[in-house]
């Protein structure tokens, strides 16, 4: 015997009846909804992002760029493994993990875009920031035994930080984010703030001081061989006057002597300056080579997109969260309605 399958159908109109019949309890359950989401939304401050992208001049011919990037597809990176860097470009975001590299962003001079405040970033953080406003109550209450802090100043060891330098250094971090692209070698720097003026002037810093760790580690043993010729030639520079001055004195007070035994002293004196005029000029151009290093070793960097001051925030998005809640609850309605019945 062949079994009959019953097929349940959903009536749709039966279902909406069902609901309209219950629509006082929507002109209940939906008004709440909306207030009680709204007053939970607004009490967020709003944020305003702005975002930086930024390409680094990478080493490398055309054509392994080319390979790089087809092997990136693949989930491989050339370029790690023909780098001779220690620091690779992958290794770029973990620098917001570097307290070093955090606080050097603390004496950086903020204005706010209705000129209220103009202070130092990290005294922006820790006095200017707008609260969560249901969270001020418990703010307060923990102020009440916290203990009192000494003033500010002005050196701060970053590896040595105090639980509110601690607590202004992981503020940074959620503020702050880099990424690197491996397929377009794309470094991109994104910022967060309540001041829209702000968070663009952030994004400048950030970028100037990514631009200075990477110019400084890429020319950093270029630099070293450079100041060591610089110092070998200064050297043989000073040793090459002092003797040419005693050739001089010496020659100048012996014109008139016709002495072999002097003529052998000044032939000798003579073939010293000449060696170590040699031993100078060998330098010399040892030093400008380095010179020259230093100057291939600085890498050159393309703004593809800078910083602007944003104009309408982004975060929170009260409509979109009111009209999620409101959808919620009316599904939630519905269930509640539907299972009852």
């Amino acid at each position: 015997m062949e079994e009959k399958k019953e097929l349940k159908v959903i009536d749709i109109i039966d279902i909406s009846k069902k609901l309209w019949a219950k629509k006082k309890l929507f002109a209940k359950t939906l008004p709440i909804a909306f207030v009680v989401s709204y007053l939970y939304i607004l009490g967020f401050p709003r944020y305003y992002s702005t975002d930086i992208k930024l390409a680094p001049e990478l080493g490398g011919t055309s054509m392994s760029s080319t390979l790089g990037s087809l092997a990136s597809s693949f989930g491989f990176d050339l370029d790690n493994l023909q780098s001779n860097d220690a620091i690779t470009p992958l290794l770029y975001p973990d620098l917001m993990e570097d307290n070093g590299f955090v606080t050097s962003l603390f004496n950086v001079r903020v204005k706010s875009k209705d000129g209220s405040i103009n202070t130092t970033y990290h005294d922006y953080l820790k006095k200017h920031q707008k609260p969560i406003i249901w969270m001020v109550p418990i703010d307060w209450c923990k102020n009440l035994f916290k203990k009192g802090q000494k003033g500010e100043v002005g050196f701060i060891d970053p590896y040595n930080l105090s639980k509110d330098e601690d607590d202004v250094a992981g503020s940074i971090r959620d503020k702050i984010k880099i990424d690197f692209d491996k397929k377009t070698a794309v470094i991109s720097i994104s910022i967060k703030d309540q001041d829209a003026l702000i968070c663009k002037t952030i994004g400048d810093s950030v970028k100037t001081r990514l631009q200075e760790f990477i110019t400084e580690y890429r020319t950093s043993k270029a630099r070293t061989d450079y100041e060591y010729y610089l110092k070998l030639t200064m050297e043989a520079k000073q040793d090459y006057e002092k003797a040419r001055q005693r050739y001089g004195s010496m020659a100048d007070a012996n014109t008139k002597v016709a002495l072999r035994s002097l003529e052998l002293k000044l032939e000798d004196m003579e073939n010293d300056l000449q060696l170590r005029f040699n031993a100078y000029t060998t330098l010399n151009t040892q030093m400008q080579a380095a010179k020259a290093k230093v100057q291939e070793r600085t890498p050159a960097f393309t703004v593809i997109k800078g910083a602007s001051v944003p104009i309408k925030p982004t975060s929170p998005k009260r409509m979109i969260f009111v009209a999620f809640i409101l959808l919620l609850t009316f599904a939630g309605t519905s269930f509640y309605i539907l299972r009852r019945q």
